[in-house]
């Protein structure tokens, strides 16, 4: 894989969906639980597949999972599943379905506990995020982050499931608590400290 394509990171390719995404999200740092949720389920649900067949299927997400909203998917029941096993706007896997629901759970139990999601991310950084890393090429960009691993590693612990720490690591770099961004793509706003 190139490391640049016109001037962004290599892996957005000349797909328009994903550069959208990487123009316009990627690397962004998110505050608000709901678009925290929204990347936990994506993510979650990417486990084995490519990033590119989730975006696709977003569509799909915000209509199978109400709109990403924490309190309605953790209310969601066995025919709920059943349903959602025959819909072909997301990936129609049993074990991750169950998991979105029971993972919003366990994301409730987090906001009540830390009084929101982000809190409780921000309580794996030793300084306030973003990590802004200064990568010259794709090979340089890790899977995993001492963050992420000690991230995963309390997720589990609470009960999450498809949330290993390269998933976590690549939900980390998508909410933007880490920025992964190439020194030389025009999404790089600053070559060192804080973006505004």
């Amino acid at each position: 894989m190139e490391d640049l394509i016109n001037a962004r990171c290599g892996w957005a390719g000349t797909d328009e969906l994903y550069i959208k995404y990487h123009d316009e999200e990627w690397g962004k740092l998110v505050t608000d639980d709901k678009s925290l949720f929204e990347f936990l389920v994506l993510e979650s649900a990417q486990a084995g597949l490519s990033w590119i067949t989730i975006l696709r299927k977003r569509e799909g997400y915000r209509e199978a999972f109400h709109h990403f909203d924490v309190e309605k998917v953790a209310q969601m029941t066995s025919e709920d599943i059943e349903r959602l096993m025959k819909f072909d706007g997301i990936v129609k896997n049993r074990l991750k379905i169950n998991s979105t629901i029971h993972n919003a759970k366990l994301f409730m139990a987090i906001q009540q506990e830390f009084g929101s999601f982000y809190k409780y991310i921000l309580s794996f950084f030793s300084e306030q995020p973003p990590i802004v890393n200064n990568f010259k090429s794709l090979s340089q960009v890790p899977a995993t982050s001492p963050e992420s691993d000690a991230m995963s590693k309390d997720m589990k612990k609470r009960g999450f499931k498809f949330f290993g720490s390269t998933i976590c690591y690549a939900f980390l770099q998508a909410a933007g608590f880490v920025n992964d961004h190439l020194e030389d793509c025009f999404c790089k706003a600053t070559k060192s400290g804080q973006m505004h």
